[in-house]
């Protein structure tokens, strides 16, 4: 399983939440990653875990002020980027144009939806992965996976429909080891999440429950 800690723009310690995630990744049966913020990503990098961005912008090098260039975080230490989160949605046409932006840097993507018919359509642009995320579910603690199970297998079947090859996470409200178990069974290869961990008292623990059933 896959699993990625998004930390958005919580006030949290990201490196201390780094280097649990590697300390914990290394004794599960998971891979564990961390999307911190943009100037957060070389020191996060630094503590060994897999590091990802947030988001990079559909642009190459150019007059693009206040753009976050795909080449920039891979060079800071990104082996990956999050693309139309819900809280940064985007057009189709950004879309595709930011998954070959991480393409040329050599950068991994996963593209994020709020349904399965969003899903297929993010499908047939090639990421490396696709995330399906109600966000009426997001920070609310209740995963996709118990609130309606099917948006889970239904983006299963919609991505398997146009490449068999992509895998599906499973995003929203996950927050514990029962949570990851879920997803997996119905067809998901990964999970993301933020509050979870960013927000715990202890993420080290919060991190270890995760993978505490895998």
């Amino acid at each position: 399983m896959f699993i990625l800690v998004n930390l958005k723009a919580y006030d949290c310690d990201p490196v201390a939440i780094a280097t649990a995630a590697a300390a914990v990744g290394d004794d599960a049966d998971a891979r564990v990653a961390v999307a911190p913020q943009t100037a957060d990503i070389t020191r996060v990098a630094e503590t060994g875990v897999e590091t990802w961005g947030q988001h990079v912008d559909p642009v190459d090098h150019g007059s693009h002020t206040g753009s976050t260039l795909a080449d920039a975080i891979a060079a800071a230490g990104a082996q990956g980027t999050l693309l139309n989160h819900s809280e940064r949605r985007l057009r189709l046409a950004d879309i595709d144009a930011g998954v070959r932006a991480a393409d040329r840097a050599g950068l991994d993507t996963i593209v994020c939806a709020n349904n399965p018919k969003q899903v297929g359509a993010v499908a047939a642009l090639s990421p490396d992965m696709v995330a399906v995320e109600p966000p009426e579910l997001i920070g609310t603690g209740t995963p996709v996976s118990h609130a309606d199970p099917e948006v889970v297998t239904d983006a299963v079947s919609a991505a398997d429909a146009v490449d068999s090859s992509i895998p599906v996470l499973c995003g929203a409200g996950i927050s514990s080891g029962e949570d990851v178990t879920a997803a997996g069974e119905l067809g998901s290869e990964g999970v993301l999440l933020a509050s979870g961990v960013a927000k715990a008292d202890d993420p080290r623990a919060a991190l270890a429950d995760l993978v505490s059933e895998l």
